[in-house]
């Protein structure tokens, strides 16, 4: 009973959200989110002190004035995911496009030209949403995996945002159809997969080191790369100002089996979020140790 009062108002706090938060100026909601966002810093809950704790593996020799100051520009990095997601059905295509630019982009383009469907492995950075609307409206329509979420009608509502993006989003568990099947389909049909990949959800993930440190990390882009021969591209991202930046590193070629990619995305990410930690939005348990 009291589970299910919480899952409706979690639900209704998210639908209350999407309709107020689109509707207020930018300005002043920005403003109200960094407020929040500092708030939730000064009262230190678990969330909080697990971002402290996985910045300080990307930062090792900051100070603690610095640690504290990092996960002060973190939260409110992660803050900003949350005003994004709120207002991004209200923004233009043109803003859409407008604000994105990005590092190394031919890499993509040159791949999925191939014909051979394209794989992008990404990490909890910025905003990949926008990453993937991006994506779709410049001429590579997006499908990826959503965690499914609780309550149930929650999960529906993430799922409706991102396909008013654009983007085909499969449910990670749960669904009708295998979802590594579909995601191959979608590749051998030239498409583009696009998977958050930092954080193992199915416990089925492969040992990498990330920050020195051990982790897991799922192995489905990999995999997925060497089943289809779609090529995989990491990917990080970053906000600079108003803008988000995409950049595309080297192609992980299928050189030592999953294990091995896995590890080269592992590397990839880390250069991405040692570059830009605040926006590296990893609130939950990451490192094995």
């Amino acid at each position: 009973m009291r589970e299910g009062l919480r899952h409706r108002a979690v639900d209704l706090a998210f639908a209350l959200a999407w309709t107020l938060v689109r509707r207020l100026p930018e300005r002043t909601v920005s403003r109200l989110f960094r407020l929040a966002a500092d708030r939730t810093v000064r009262r230190d809950g678990r969330g909080v002190r697990r971002l402290r704790g996985n910045l300080a593996a990307v930062v090792p020799g900051a100070t603690d004035a610095e640690l504290a100051a990092l996960t002060s520009a973190g939260m409110r990095s992660y803050l900003r995911y949350w005003l994004e997601t709120f207002r991004l059905p209200e923004w233009t295509d043109e803003e859409i496009v407008g604000r994105v630019r990005t590092v190394n982009e031919k890499l993509l383009r040159d791949a999925y030209a191939a014909g051979q469907g394209v794989i992008c492995a990404l990490p909890h950075l910025a905003n990949y949403d926008h990453a993937g609307a991006w994506a779709g409206l410049t001429g590579m329509p997006v499908s990826t995996v959503a965690e499914r979420l609780r309550p149930e009608s929650l999960f529906d509502r993430f799922i409706a945002y991102r396909k008013q993006l654009g983007m085909e989003v499969l449910p990670l568990t749960g669904g009708d159809d295998d979802v590594t099947a579909v995601l191959a389909e979608r590749l051998r049909a030239g498409g583009f997969v696009c998977l958050v990949a930092d954080r193992d959800l199915s416990e089925r993930g492969v040992p990498v080191t990330f920050f020195g440190r051990p982790s897991r990390m799922p192995v489905g882009p990999a995999a997925l790369s060497l089943k289809t021969g779609a090529p995989l591209i990491p990917a990080t991202l970053h906000y600079e100002g108003r803008d988000l930046v995409i950049t595309f590193h080297d192609t992980i070629e299928p050189e030592g089996g999953a294990a091995r990619m896995t590890q080269r995305c592992a590397d990839a990410f880390a250069i991405g979020i040692a570059e830009h930690p605040q926006d590296w939005h990893m609130l939950q348990r990451i490192f094995l140790d």
